[in-house]
């Protein structure tokens, strides 16, 4: 049976909102930068006050974190981050990027920091190349934490010295300390739907 709906001719058009973008992240690779850069860029038409971005990674490709990183530069929407299960190594730098007050974690989840890999194969100028360009992407990285957590430009590269650059993992409370999360719990999300209505 076809079912009719008898809308008033007061009414000049009804329009849903868009539903809220949540954009998840689980890899960083040219393929989910460019889906991040989409879904924050559609987080805008939504009517929605913040991004929600959550973060359950292991890492990935760095280029493609700064891809995501622009993305979150050039929002207008201020962008919240949360850590289910982990963020490690790009993972933990996207972190840092929620607003202050705006980065939440599981209180089980873990953050693991580390130097950025270079995978140069070759000759011996093209593998130093590859190593001076890991060093800048390695300063780059650890001063953007450094200033997202409201600390010195040096402050991760000093404690990663200390580490002798092994990979450092951070429990909740570590994260803390560091100011690297605000607040330890997941959350909780509230979709408003809004009907905008027109008469003649």
């Amino acid at each position: 049976m076809k079912h009719t709906i008898k809308v008033s001719p007061l009414i000049k058009e009804v329009e849903l909102r868009k539903s809220p973008v949540i954009v998840r992240v689980n890899k960083f690779d040219e393929e989910s930068s460019k889906k991040f850069v989409t879904e924050v860029a559609q987080a805008h038409n939504t009517g929605q006050k913040v991004i929600p971005i959550v973060i359950d990674s292991y890492g990935g490709q760095v280029y493609s974190l700064m891809t995501m990183i622009a993305a979150i530069k050039d929002s207008e929407l201020p962008v919240a981050t949360i850590v289910e299960g982990k963020a490690m190594s790009c993972g933990a730098v996207l972190f840092t990027f929620g607003e202050e007050g705006m980065r939440f974690m599981d209180t089980d989840a873990t953050v693991m920091i580390h130097d950025v890999s270079s995978m140069d194969f070759g000759k011996v100028e093209e593998l130093k190349a590859g190593a001076k360009e890991a060093d800048r992407l390695n300063e780059k990285i650890y001063t953007m934490m450094a200033r997202n957590c409201g600390k010195k430009d040096d402050y991760f590269l000093k404690i990663v010295d200390k580490k002798k650059h092994a990979d450092w993992f951070l429990d909740a409370e570590e994260c803390k300390k560091h100011n690297i999360v605000n607040q330890l719990r997941l959350p909780t999300f509230r979709i408003n739907v809004d009907v905008g209505i027109e008469f003649e």
